[in-house]
């Protein structure tokens, strides 16, 4: 089979999957980021094309979640919706300041540290359910997004441990929040990346679209779908990836 037929399968499925996963529960790029790099994009575009390509999921996540983010506060919602944007700038700006070799360096790490996040999260909130916590929600929703924008693996599972953690206990309202987040910061994060030419177009294009239609099944999904199910394949897949990239590096 054709090489480039190959690495078009791998990056769409990819896609598909990581639209599903992060309308879930996070962790999408864990599939988008390898995918590219697999495909042969080096590692600094492959993070700026990954970023992009998951972007569009979110949005179908958002619409999939309207009724939830229409009964919260809309101050609350307002407020997230800027202090993401502002960290995804930020955290956009600081990647393209960042040697490529050095951002290779770092990758297994990043993975690293966001399937140990992912795997302790829950362990974590169940022993900090603290409604005085909420003031750090807004500081901590800068770090988070901030982090978003430079790598955005991850980044679903870190808003969803910090939400939990400052005292917000509604599985949906928290998925609502999360997606309405990532999407946001994603999506500025991404412009600057373009504008910055990080992105490998041809193959962004093409996993944004899977990436679409993955976040609005994987929104239906949400509220069917056994979370410890979703939440092993996650664990399984950022275990498997961060091997591979400690093995590569």
């Amino acid at each position: 089979m054709n090489a480039d037929l190959i690495h078009w399968g791998v990056t769409g499925a990819a896609a598909l999957g990581a639209g599903v996963l992060n309308a879930i529960a996070g962790g999408g790029s864990f599939l988008t980021f390898p995918a590219l790099v697999f495909a042969g994009v080096p590692v600094l575009q492959a993070n700026a094309t990954s970023a992009m390509a998951v972007s569009p999921g979110y949005l179908g996540s958002v619409l999939g979640f309207k009724e939830e983010i229409r009964s919260l506060p809309r101050r609350e919602v307002w407020t997230g919706v800027i202090i993401s944007g502002l960290g995804g700038l930020i955290g956009a700006a600081l990647l393209m300041l960042t040697p490529a070799k050095l951002f290779s360096g770092l990758v297994p790490w990043l993975l690293l540290v966001a399937t140990v996040l992912f795997w302790i999260g829950p362990s974590i909130a169940r022993f900090s359910q603290n409604s005085q916590l909420e003031r750090a929600r807004i500081p901590g929703l800068l770090l988070v997004s901030i982090y978003g924008g430079y790598f955005n693996g991850g980044l679903g599972i870190l808003l969803m441990a910090l939400y939990t953690l400052t005292g917000l206990h509604h599985l949906h309202s928290v998925n609502a929040l999360k997606n309405l987040n990532s999407f946001v910061l994603s999506l500025l994060s991404v412009a600057a990346f373009a504008l910055a030419g990080a992105i490998v177009w041809p193959q962004a294009i093409w996993m944004m679209t899977l990436a679409t239609l993955g976040g609005w099944l994987g929104a239906r999904w949400a509220k069917r779908l056994p979370m410890t199910y979703v939440r092993a394949l996650v664990l399984l897949t950022g275990g498997v990836m961060t091997v591979v990239f400690f093995v590569r590096h």
